[in-house]
């Protein structure tokens, strides 16, 4: 069964276009209106080995919160549609990244019980044009509406670049794991609830 999903979403802020296939090959086809979050989309893709295109037009004449949230919560939509009901995936999945100084780590379950914990810190205010509180809307965005609890935790790391890349690419692998399916669980849900 194909895990592919895509979705628009169109507010008087956003006009949102997402196609994600959960089971691709890290292609990205990436344009926001922000280069630093096009970066960080990009890597997403690439490290969780899911194809993903995002057209996404916003009022960039304001700021970049509405773009970088509104993106966060139609990717964590299509995440939820394209994981069905969880059959026979692994649920869990963590990573720790390492970039030069940097060190990330991102664990998510696949539980249907939203929640973001987030333990990163800046000392810009700014990464490019992209503001650096703006990550963490990010990554609440998605995991809200993905219904997936991200816990994504800097354990070491001083240039910002750094922080914000190696974040994605931990989330993107712990992704990765959490939405493979496992051979030993066949076709049963992972809960002893039976049902996610």
């Amino acid at each position: 069964m194909a895990r592919i999903v895509s979705l628009t979403r169109k507010t008087s802020e956003t006009d949102i276009a997402l196609t994600l296939d959960l089971d691709g090959s890290g292609k990205a086809n990436i344009a926001t209106g922000i280069g630093f979050l096009d970066h960080m989309l990009t890597a997403l893709a690439r490290h969780g080995l899911f194809d993903l295109s995002v057209q996404a037009v916003g009022d960039l004449h304001i700021d970049y919160h509405h773009t970088t949230e509104d993106v966060g919560i139609v990717l964590g939509q299509a995440f939820r549609q394209a994981i069905g009901d969880k059959r026979g995936i692994r649920r869990f999945g963590q990573a720790t990244i390492p970039m030069d100084e940097t060190l990330a780590e991102a664990a998510v379950d696949f539980s249907g019980r939203p929640f973001l914990a987030w333990s990163v810190t800046f000392d810009r205010n700014k990464i490019g044009e992209m503001d650096t509180e703006l990550f963490e809307e990010f990554f609440r965005a998605f995991a809200f509406n993905a219904l997936i609890n991200l816990h994504v935790i800097q354990r070491a790391g001083v240039n910002n670049h750094h922080i914000a890349e190696a974040c994605f690419k931990a989330t993107a692998r712990a992704l990765r794991m959490a939405t493979e399916f496992d051979p030993r669980l066949g076709d049963a849900v992972p809960s002893t609830k039976g049902v996610l």
